[in-house]
This record gives C-alpha cells, structure tokens and sequence, in this order.
C-alpha cells in the first residue's frame, strides 16, 4: 500500500562493497511507501556497489557521514550486506555506535544477508532470535543469539533476512515494520 510510510525517515547505514541489490530493492519498497531514504556512510561521496561480492555494480550517493548522523533524526534504520560492506561498518566506532544506539532506542532496524554482523560488533545480537547468510550464523550463535534459517524473522525492532532470495518477503516485513514505528507524533 502506498503512503504508509509517508512522513518517515529511514537511515541506509552503508559503505563500500555493499550488495547492490540489497540496498537498492528494499529501499525501492521504502520510497513506494512514502519514506524518505537518507544514505549514511563512513566517507564522503559515493559507496562502491558489489554484485555477488566480486563485480562492480556502480555507486550510491552518500547523503550524509555516521559520525554527524543521530538515532534522533531517523525512525529506522536499513544495514543491507554484502561481505565486504558490514566488515568495513565493523571497524569503524562511529558506525558501530549508531547501530548500538539505534537498537536500543526501540526503533526498527533491518538487515539482510551478511548485514546482521554489525549486530555482533555492538553487542546487540544477545538473546535476539536472527537469521543471516550462512557463513555469518556462528558469529551470531557465538554472540548469544538464537539462529534460525527462515526468510525473514522479526524479534523485537530487528527484523533480518537470508540472502538477496528473500528480498520479496524481507522488503514487504521491513515495510510493515517500520509503518509501525513510533514517530513522536509526527505524520
């Protein structure tokens, strides 16, 4: 449904080696929603796109640095994957604070595929029920998390998904959970 998302803002926490489509299909389903899509970085200009992990697949604009970004501004928040993308968000403490920050404000978060790794680094994935790319679900076990493998799951505020496969289902899920975030009021 069109316009559920009207009024809402969406952080995009992405950097360089991010899946293309994993950035680009869920934040379609936002914009037809109505939200308004904003992509933070750890630099400035533009991210460089993967598909598959190894062929360039062009660049996303980067609308505004994490270390300037705040939980404050956003009502959800998207960590789409690729392999390379969440390691480089992993080292960078500015990026791991706003994940922690975001996940604890109670708002919604998504993440797909290899994206759940950031949850590892700000110790966020304890007593959480998650699913991810495979190669990333004992980072998860050993993080305290329950790992399940299903399309898309939703424990709390984070809903994750498996692989650019379950785009479908995770883009409609991601849609209907952050039409369900609260806005402080605002449309």
């Amino acid at each position: 449904m069109a316009g559920e998302l009207t009024g809402r803002r969406v952080a995009i926490l992405a950097a360089d080696g991010v899946e293309r489509v994993e950035l680009e299909q869920p934040r379609q389903a936002l914009d037809k929603a109505g939200a308004s899509t904003t992509v933070v970085s750890i630099s400035s200009g533009e991210i460089q796109a993967r598909d598959h992990d190894l062929e360039s697949a062009g660049t996303f604009a980067v609308d505004e640095l994490v270390g300037g970004a705040s939980v404050d501004d956003y009502d959800a928040l998207l960590l789409p994957g690729g392999t390379v993308n969440p390691d480089k968000l992993r080292m960078e403490p500015d990026a791991v604070r706003f994940v922690r920050d975001f996940v604890q404000s109670g708002k919604p978060v998504a993440s797909i595929c290899h994206g759940p790794w950031n949850f590892v680094e700000a110790d966020v994935a304890r007593g959480r029920r998650l699913t991810s790319w495979p190669s990333v679900r004992t980072d998860l076990r050993n993080a305290g998390a329950e790992v399940v493998d299903e399309e898309v799951v939703t424990d709390g505020n984070i809903t994750t998904s498996r692989s650019p496969d379950d785009l479908p289902a995770f883009c409609a899920r991601i849609v209907r959970e952050f039409a369900r975030a609260d806005t402080g009021g605002r449309p």
